[in-house]
């Protein structure tokens, strides 16, 4: 009878356990969770603290008693891996309960152990009111302090997703709450351009964004909360929650001899073994591989580490099965606003060398003439080769999640551009448009692989060329261009543009310019089929002096 032990019960460790009976009914399969609880949904957790999640039971999709019921699984929670000896396949552990050790063996062993919250090394980091947010317990002394100190204000250091849905859920409970970044901007996953959405709606919301902002101590204020001192000042507050990465827990792997990469991420192959044939690693530990670059990566989500689990079982049952990499699909929720992803950022396209180009599509959820319809911003990477896309980000308020999703398939598919363009979507009036946003990144791409058209970007505005040296176009109507417009750009309404070709020096380039890129796309392909080398700017100038003026 093989004897199978996972350390760590949550995401991916419950996935595996559960995969590997259902695969295998006569093996003894044992959980060591160090926590109290397993197989829970984190993600919830700061929903939990909002309230919107009415109690810690709502977010545990099984207890232990229920494992052991349901397929006769030996949870054992408040046990914690001390130690691994391959060598030996035995893990020793210590009961935290009963503060005993013992050893346990193993025919396979799954190391599912998660990460843990990164607690900067400052003074005052471990001062009371100080929070870092993981697990349910963590959200459980928040609720605590709050119930207890009637807080009047919280700071969130750190942007990320955690950071960002805290805001959120801090607001509902009626808190002033303030966030420090580092760097210019939230949600730095994001590219710079995608986020002006962003910084908007938090500000509208009430949150105070601190950005360019680092945190170098914490001290009791003798009056009541805490006083943080910052690189720019001061704030006080009553109440911080450090949200600022998480770092994997594979010290276990690492002192076991297991191969371990400079970040701490367990190196694994496609079938999620690690360098011992007997050991194998999934979600927040594992060093998977990127599927756009092949290169290596960690992707601290919870539906990758679900499928690496269901993957390692597969593998340690005989059932061939290999994990090809995540793109790295992920979305949020900021107040009204969606925040969505897949695949590559920019930065990272510059980062690693990758050779690319992008569009940005200002589009509406549904078609304008139904009530109801929202605007939304598409900012889509691809390759120069074929056009294959690289990476997607969508902010809006509605119908995000439907359109990341598809375009995350197309990812993943490798689709060419004509491919996306031909997709079959669903379409009425209150859900989308017979020309789907999605349908619209295939002909836009497929224009520029091409050369039907050729576009500039709202970063190359202050550097065009002079208006002697070329032709600098807005086409929008004379209400729209007075209430502001490019630097330089003159205003042509496209209604008259064909009428005053004549006069126009066919030997200097064209700029065309107009709100959101569709009128001044119809520009460019009226200018190029008269002799002109014509470029849009996409994304127009709503993208422009939304970035241009969140830079300020």
């Amino acid at each position: 009878m093989p004897k199978y032990v996972i350390i760590g019960g949550v995401a991916g460790g419950a996935t595996a356990a559960t995969r590997l009976r259902r695969l295998d009914e006569s093996a003894e399969i044992i959980i060591l969770e160090k926590g109290e609880y397993i197989s829970y949904g984190g993600c919830g957790l700061p929903y939990y603290i909002g309230g919107l999640v009415d109690g810690r039971d709502k977010l545990t999709l099984q207890n232990p008693q229920g494992l052991k019921n349901r397929y006769n699984i030996d949870v054992r929670i408040r046990s914690e891996a001390l130690a691994i000896d391959p060598a030996a396949k035995t893990v020793l552990v210590k009961d935290l309960a009963g503060e005993n050790e013992y050893t346990e063996s193993y025919d396979k062993l799954i190391l599912a152990p998660g990460g843990s919250p990164f607690k900067p090394p400052m003074p005052g980091v471990n001062s009371p009111g100080v929070f870092t947010l993981r697990t349910i317990p963590d959200g459980d002394r928040i609720i605590d302090f709050v119930k207890e100190n009637h807080p009047k204000s919280a700071t969130i250091v750190g942007a990320g997703f955690i950071g960002i849905e805290l805001a959120e859920n801090f607001r509902a409970l009626s808190l002033e709450v303030n966030i420090l970044q580092l760097s210019d901007q939230v949600l730095p996953i994001l590219d710079r351009d995608m986020v002006p959405m962003v910084h908007a709606a938090l500000r509208a919301a009430g949150v105070n964004l601190y950005l360019n902002n680092s945190l170098e101590a914490i001290t009791l204020n003798p009056e009541g909360g805490l006083n943080l001192k910052l690189n720019t000042g001061t704030l006080k507050t009553d109440l911080v929650v450090l949200s600022v990465g998480v770092r994997p827990d594979s010290a276990l792997a690492k002192n076991a001899g297991l191969k371990v990469d400079d970040r701490g991420g367990i190196v694994v192959d496609s079938q999620m073994m690690t360098s011992d044939p007997d050991i194998y690693a999934v979600g927040d530990v594992a060093l998977i591989t990127d599927f756009v670059t092949g290169l290596p990566a960690m992707v601290p989500l919870a539906a990758p580490a679900t499928k690496q689990a269901r993957i390692a079982a597969d593998n340690i049952c005989g059932l061939p099965s290999k994990y090809e990499g995540s793109v790295g699909t992920s979305i949020l929720k900021v107040f009204d606003l969606t925040v969505a992803l897949t695949g590559m950022s920019e930065k990272a396209a510059k980062a690693r060398g990758v050779a690319y180009d992008k569009i940005f599509l200002l589009a509406s959820d549904h078609v304008n003439y139904y009530p109801g319809a929202k605007p939304m911003w598409l900012k889509v990477l691809f390759d120069t080769d074929k056009g294959r896309l690289l990476g997607a980000q969508i902010v809006g308020l509605q119908g995000v999640d439907r359109r990341i999703d598809v375009l995350a398939v197309a990812l993943r598919a490798r689709l060419a551009p004509e491919e996306i363009a031909a997709l079959d979507l669903a379409y009425a009036p209150p859900y989308g448009a017979a020309k789907d946003p999605v349908n619209m990144v295939g002909f836009m791409i497929e224009d520029l692989i091409n050369n039907l058209t050729k576009q500039f970007h709202w970063s190359e505005v202050d550097d065009l060329p002079k208006s002697g040296e070329a032709l600098l176009v807005d086409v929008r109507g004379e209400d729209e261009f007075s209430q502001g417009h490019l630097p330089g750009f003159i205003n042509v309404p496209l209604k008259t543009l064909r009428a005053q070709l004549a006069g126009w020096d066919r030997a200097k380039p064209v700029y065309v310019n107009c709100e959101g890129g569709l009128r001044s796309y119809i520009a460019a392909r009226i200018l190029s089929q008269n002799g002109f080398t014509a470029l849009y700017l996409s994304g127009g100038y709503r993208l422009y002096s939304q970035v241009k003026g969140d830079l300020k």
